[in-house]
């Protein structure tokens, strides 16, 4: 279940958007308890907790799950290092989100926010009991060191997100005003409420920006308890925790331990679920999910299985290509290894039809582009039309649609014409360039059950000429190279927001591409894909977001940057019978750790 990544930290920090809108008029703006981007706040100031948790939720227990493959920093916030899962449940931030709503946030260190009339500041109003695990007083001053610290010190993808982020000040010991510059101005307000909050004191005597084992001191409800380096880690809910009884935090946070158990095989961490070893997981692997949970405990309603719903955009998930490499720089060399992958044979055959195609870096969603752009779509794009490829002013880029029997011999035909047009021929059995370099792929991956999804493309590619391989490293090695971005192709997910702002930049933004660690593998650097981008973070309405949003998709989509996989708007889960959880789930978030709860009553006949 919910295999960790920095991005999980990241995304609590890009979680939603404010009313930061370039030219929005903030006359008369008064102090308030939570703030929304295109609409009114759905809990008054006098709320009592969100609706989709249970505020009488007892609390007790453990819920123990998966954390991803190894782990070796308990900082997540660095480049450095591959951090423990869990992680965000440490810190506190100014404002945290509202997971039934798009895009609201409402106060936790602070108790409200005054933004300026002119929308280049927001001065936050710290509530006076907030405290850190070790008793000590969190301040204006922390909040202004975690600022620095991070800007100075933390992961690039983060640092370039506060560039426009001037300065954040101390007004008095609760005060703390943030200034900012620019235009773009409608994400950095809640990019600075949902930074993780530090404490100034403790990093006076430890280097931020070095990997560490020791339990960092955090303010938010849970503390480290135990870990053993890249096999477990234990967290320990804080009954001490000053903000418990808050309206955001009420009902949420039940479990007194959260334990995050590490595997590096999938085939051994399933068996272990089925043996009882950990209490949740989310299903990955279709052919499991349809096959295999058949086991005894499921039969005899011991472990329930279950399929909820996600109304998250699904993003883009795929095989991207990593452009830096000279022989994807065509484009109609991209286009042609997306004819080489056959969807519906893998769907019916590894899938058991359990996914649909993947077109869009917007799927399940209203910001997906479709047919021709028209209207304020249309405009968007015309100015750049001499800068495109006809395509974008054309239908929608698709991913050509087999015949299913794995190897489509049409498809593989149009694929030889579009290596042949972009200069490549059969020479001596293999697919060689006018230069006399043979084509060759490296797949990258870490997950030996990867291997019989990318095994059929590979076949294909060799049908074509090209000296095609699968290498599998391990987790370290993997994300090592994927920070130096040593690599030909390789699976990414990017999760993309309802109310998506500039973290788009570090997805597919110029000024990434270059830098360590960026989140834009493939290398995009396109200037028109940057004014979409900035499009969307300047948005005044929903609106005007989806036009951007689909332009951009449309435009993203006829680079070929990417061989599209798959999705499904929704998570199978899998745990043993011992938890309850609210009638309502939040909208956009799973809520398992934060609203569901340990029943001793069901606990107690599973030992029966």
């Amino acid at each position: 279940m919910m295999r960790f990544s920095r991005k999980l930290l990241f995304s609590t920090i890009v979680s939603a958007t404010l009313v930061f809108s370039a030219g929005l008029s903030f006359a008369g703006a008064k102090p308030s308890h939570g703030l929304s981007t295109f609409g009114d706040l759905k809990y008054a100031a006098d709320f009592a907790n969100f609706d989709y948790v249970n505020a009488d939720a007892p609390k007790g227990g453990s819920l123990s799950t998966i954390g991803a493959t190894t782990y070796n920093n308990l900082n997540g916030f660095i480049l450095k290092g591959d951090a423990a899962a869990g992680l965000e449940y440490l810190f506190d931030s100014l404002m945290v989100r509202a997971q039934d709503e798009p895009d609201a946030v409402y106060g936790l260190v602070a108790k409200t926010a005054d933004v300026a009339e002119d929308g280049l500041s927001v001065t936050y109003e710290l509530r006076k009991n907030a405290r850190f695990a070790d008793g000590t007083a969190l301040t204006a001053q922390d909040v202004v060191f975690s600022f620095n610290i991070i800007k100075e010190k933390g992961h690039p993808s983060l640092t370039l997100q506060l560039r426009d982020i001037v300065k954040a000040e101390a007004v008095n010991e609760y005060r703390v005003t943030f200034t900012f510059k620019g235009e773009q101005l409608r994400d950095l307000a809640i990019i600075a409420a949902s930074l993780p909050i530090f404490s100034k004191a403790y990093y006076a005597t430890r280097e931020f920006d070095e990997t560490t084992l020791e339990a960092p001191l955090g303010s938010g409800p849970y503390k480290v308890k135990n870990l053993k380096v890249g096999r477990t880690i234990t967290y320990q809910r804080r009954d001490d925790y000053w903000a418990k009884d808050l309206p955001v935090n009420k009902g949420r946070f039940n479990f007194d331990e959260l334990v995050y158990e590490y595997f590096r095989d999938r085939t051994a961490e399933f068996e272990a679920f089925k043996a009882g070893a950990y209490d949740l997981r989310e299903e990955f692997t279709s052919r499991v999910w349809a096959t295999q949970y058949n086991f005894p405990a499921v039969k005899d309603g011991r472990v329930i299985t279950a399929v909820l719903p996600n109304d998250q955009p699904s993003g883009a998930q795929g095989f991207f290509l990593n452009m830096r490499r000279g022989k994807f720089a065509d484009k109609r060399v991209r286009q042609a290894l997306d004819y080489a992958f056959d969807f519906k044979w893998t769907n019916k055959n590894l899938f058991y039809g359990a996914y649909k195609r993947t077109n869009s870096f917007f799927e399940n969603s209203v910001m997906k582009a479709t047919g021709k752009p028209q209207g304020a779509e249309l405009a968007l794009l015309e100015p750049f039309r001499l800068q495109l490829p006809k395509e974008v002013f054309s239908e929608t880029y698709k991913s050509p649609v087999s015949d299913g029997s794995g190897q489509d011999r049409k498809m593989l035909r149009v694929a030889t014409r579009l290596l042949k047009q972009a200069g490549w021929g059969i020479k001596g059995g293999a697919l060689t360039n006018q230069q006399g370099e043979k084509f060759t792929i490296e797949f990258l991956t870490f997950s030996p059950s990867f291997e019989r999804i990318i095994a059929p493309i590979v076949k294909n590619l060799k049908l074509l000429g090209i000296k095609a391989r699968i290498r599998q490293v391990d987790p370290a090695q993997y994300q090592e190279r994927l920070k130096s971005f040593d690599f030909d192709i390789t699976t990414r997910r990017y999760v993309l927001r309802i109310t998506p702002g500039i973290e788009l930049r570090g997805y597919w933004g110029s000024a990434y591409a270059d830098i360590k660690g960026s989140r834009n593998l493939s290398g995009i650097k396109d200037p028109v894909v940057d004014a979409m981008i900035e499009k969307i973070t300047t948005a005044k309405s929903r609106q005007d977001l989806t036009i951007a949003a689909r332009a951009l998709d449309r435009v993203l989509r006829a680079g070929n940057y990417w061989i599209p996989q798959w999705y499904k708007a929704s998570h199978t889960i899998a745990y043993w019978n011992k938890f309850s959880y609210p009638s309502i789930k939040p909208k956009y978030d799973r809520g398992i750790i934060e609203t569901w709860w340990y029943d001793e009553a069901k606990a107690a006949k599973l030992s029966q």
